[in-house]
């Protein structure tokens, strides 16, 4: 009786052992299952490590295609999710698409109506009659002036016309002496010499007051000599508001003093910067648009009128210059603008909406239904061109009528992410760029190009181990359209939110400069023990 009960109890046991373990592992497998994403398809999957022979990182660059792209990549996606994502397809349409050019500019006065106005001849300021922002009209009195050289030239004046008159009494004389027979024909054409001399005198004398600012009823107004003219009026010489002055009651002048600079504002110019890549998309005439930040609902437009032929050393840029109308004066000297030049309609252009683009990486990439299968998407990389309205010029990467998703393509980005079809630091590579390293222990960087210059400006890396250094202009004006590393890289250009691939050999411990085109913005590279 013993020993059957002790047999019992073994073989209830070990029953009960095996169903725990059993249920354990159901419940682990469900668990894996259901934490594992999709499979991939083939043609996305990399290589596993122990099948490449390699680590991943040395897969994590692929090749591109011919003209520059990464290959298509296949998104897996069923018809019910796609339906909860809210995806919808639309087909690349074609249309006319007209590019516009974004140029900085500041408000300047219109040279043509701008002066400086200056005293006819020098002495003191007695008088001011306009203080500084004033508005004032052609011939108004800006200033008055104490002259001393006004005062002799008047004097001068009243005295050969006294001169003048005593030698018409002699003339008159000496004809009277000759009809007697007193005088001789010789003294009286003498007499008349000298009589056309006093004449000549006083013309010169009488010019000589114009020229000081005197007008023509003032000379020839009657005077005994008393009343001698000793001020000069300063008149302005066109409508407009004084925007200098220097002038002040005291102040000793003379003829090349500048006492007010007034401007017609009427008409102002709004001046920019011209890159050079941009001379061949820019002429004279061609229409712009003007916007002020101040007035953000005025609607400003004028004409590219001046292309400066002569380009700044320093800037690489030529000033380009736009008139514009400002009947109200609400434009001021020295504003902000952002002029936009309108380039001729490009006819033909494959565009799709803005929604349909999305970023991965330096990247812009659209997502395509695929025609094979309702079930699959396919990412493919577009080079971007001019955006007009909700719609995007798409310069190569689609054809006309290839039906691209429209809203919904942020979820299949993530999906793709999610299922790891691509490597997330996956750039493209541009064609003639140093192709990047395949070293499994070769160091990777990015420097990208902000409006603050390079950033970082300080890379560290280790010494004695290879380095790819990848460059990325994210913005349109700067000086660094280029990237130079001496005995590396001359001179490499860097197109807009395009990555370069600058690889580094092996050095010791040290630093490593590089620079833009124009050596105006610095960077260096640390190697470190």
């Amino acid at each position: 009786m013993t020993n059957g009960t002790r047999l019992t109890l073994s073989w209830t046991g070990a029953l009960a052992a095996a169903i725990v373990l059993m249920s354990a592992g159901a419940f682990t497998a469900w668990i894996a299952f259901r934490g594992s994403p999709p499979t991939a398809p083939a043609e996305n999957r990399a290589p596993a490590a122990h099948d490449a022979g390699t680590p991943p990182a040395a897969t994590s660059s692929p090749t591109t295609d011919g003209d520059g792209r990464l290959p298509d990549i296949v998104v897996p996606l069923s018809r019910e999710a796609a339906g909860r994502a809210g995806i919808v397809v639309e087909a690349a349409a074609t249309g006319e698409v007209t590019s516009m050019l974004r140029i900085p500019g500041i408000v300047e006065p219109n040279a043509y109506r701008q002066v400086v106005v200056t005293p006819l001849a020098g002495g003191r300021v007695i008088g001011v009659n306009v203080p500084l922002g004033a508005r004032v009209r052609r011939g108004e009195t800006l200033a008055r002036i104490y002259s001393p050289e006004l005062a002799e030239a008047h004097t001068r004046l009243i005295a050969l016309r006294a001169e003048f008159d005593a030698s018409e009494r002699q003339v008159n004389r000496t004809r009277q002496l000759v009809e007697i027979g007193a005088a001789s024909r010789q003294e009286l054409e003498q007499v008349h010499a000298e009589h056309a001399g006093h004449t000549a005198a006083i013309a010169a004398a009488r010019s000589r007051l114009v020229l000081l600012g005197m007008s023509p009823a003032e000379i020839d107004k009657p005077s005994d000599g008393a009343a001698v003219a000793a001020s000069i009026d300063v008149p302005a010489p066109l409508d407009g508001v004084v925007i200098e002055r220097a002038a002040n009651v005291g102040l000793n002048v003379d003829a090349s003093t500048n006492l007010f600079t007034i401007v017609d504002l009427a008409t102002v110019w709004v001046v920019g910067d011209l890159y050079e890549r941009d001379f061949p998309r820019v002429r004279i005439g061609s229409p712009a648009s003007i916007s002020i930040a101040a007035y953000p609902d005025a609607a400003l437009e004028g004409r590219i009128s001046y292309i400066d032929p002569q380009i700044s050393p320093e800037t690489r840029t030529a000033r380009v210059r736009v008139e514009v109308a400002n009947p109200k004066q609400d434009l001021r000297l020295g504003m902000l603008a952002q002029v936009d030049v309108r380039m001729p309609p490009d006819a033909g252009s494959v565009t799709v909406p803005r929604e349909a683009l999305q970023v991965v990486g330096d990247r812009q990439v659209v997502y395509l239904a695929d025609p094979a299968s309702p079930d699959r998407y396919i990412e493919r990389e577009v080079q971007v061109g001019t955006a007009a309205g909700e719609r995007v010029q798409i310069l190569s990467g689609l054809e006309p009528g290839n039906r691209v998703v429209t809203k919904g393509s942020f979820y299949l980005r993530a999906e793709r992410e999610r299922l790891g079809l691509a490597p997330r630091h996956a750039t493209s590579a541009l064609p003639g760029s140093p192709a990047p390293s395949s070293k499994p222990d070769v160091q990777v960087t990015r420097v990208r190009v902000t409006v603050k210059g390079f950033e970082p400006a300080r890379v560290m890396l280790k010494s004695g181990k290879p380095a790819r250094v990848e460059f990325v202009r994210t913005v349109e004006q700067t000086c660094a359209t280029e990237v130079v590393i001496p005995g590396i890289a001359e001179r490499t250009p860097l197109p807009l939110n395009q990555p370069v691939i600058i690889d580094l050999p092996a050095r010791d411990a040290g630093e490593l400069s590089f620079a833009c085109g124009m050596d105006m913005l610095t960077g260096i590279v640390v190697f470190e023990k």
